[in-house]
This record gives C-alpha cells, structure tokens and sequence, in this order.
C-alpha cells in the first residue's frame, strides 16, 4: 500500500471505531456520568487502537521499503552481471570469429600460392616437354633428310649403274 492508502484505511479505521464507541453508549442504559466515563474510556481505546494500527502501519511501511531496497539491490546486481557476462562473451565471440577470420585468410593465401606454385611448375614441365619433343622432332627430321639424301644419291648411284650396265649389255648385244 501507498502512505496516502496507509493514511486513509487508518483515517477510516479511527473513525468507525469512533462511531461504534458511541453508538454502543448511547444506546446503552447508564447515567451521563457513568456515559461519559464509558465514552472517555471508549475513546482513549479507539485512540490507543488507531495509535498501534498506525505503528503497525509505518513498520510495514518500513519493512516493505526495506525489501524493495534490497530487491532493487539485488536486481540492480544482476542486471550488471548479465551485462557483464554478456559484454564478455560478445568479446570472446568477436575475437574468435576474427581469429577465425584471419586463420581463413592465411589458409586461403597459402592455398593460392601453393596452386600458383603448382601451376608455374606443371607450366615449366610442359614447356620443357614441349621443347624436348620438338628438339626430337627437329632432330628426326634432319635424319630422315639424311636419309632421303642418301637415298637419292643411291638412286642416282642406281641410275648410273643402271645406265653402265645397260651400256654395256647394248654394247655386248652389238658385239
């Protein structure tokens, strides 16, 4: 309860336990001054009750005041905590994903160089066949144009052979 609800519950208490008192003696069958003693006594009691209720009241108040403080407190704590805890395990994460980041990256660089190494040896290899094959193929053919070369010339050879001997079969058939 508030203090203003505190105040008048303790406003309305007092005040029925005053009409109650009077009403009890005025309908009661005593002499005024036996009434006024009873209505003196009845009041002191209403007052001493409104007194005690409006004690109980403010140490209610302060108790509950009390509680709220330490409950605020305790919130307030763990609010803090959990930011805390959050603020902590948003750094971990941050740092682990730019670890993991630049871990990638390094990878990822070592990965194309390693390719571009790869590809510049396979590149060289294949140049080096190349070049190794069209030696041979140079060299093949100066040998077959060796060897076409000499064939002629043996043909040639043939041909002059040919002729002597057919010379010379004429010239033996003329003889």
């Amino acid at each position: 309860m508030s203090e203003g609800q505190n105040s008048s519950f303790l406003l309305g208490a007092l005040l029925g336990s005053l009409a109650g008192a009077s009403l009890a003696l005025i309908f009661a069958p005593k002499s005024g001054q036996e009434f006024r003693g009873d209505l003196n006594r009845g009041t002191r009691q209403a007052l001493d009750k409104a007194g005690e209720l409006k004690d109980k009241g403010s140490m209610y108040t302060e108790k509950a005041i009390e509680k709220g403080a330490e409950l605020k407190d305790k919130g307030s704590a763990l609010t803090k905590q959990t930011v805390d805890s959050t603020t902590k395990l948003t750094k971990e994460v941050s740092d682990k994903t730019v670890d993991l980041a630049q871990d990638l990256s390094e990878k990822s660089k070592d990965l194309a160089k390693e390719a571009t190494d790869k590809t510049k040896d396979l590149a060289k290899d294949v140049s080096e066949s190349a070049k190794s094959t069209a030696k041979d193929v140079t060299d093949k053919a100066k040998d077959l144009k060796t060897v076409k070369d000499q064939a002629v010339e043996d043909a040639k050879e043939i041909k002059e052979d040919a002729k002597d001997e057919a010379a010379d079969v004429k010239d033996a058939v003329k003889e």
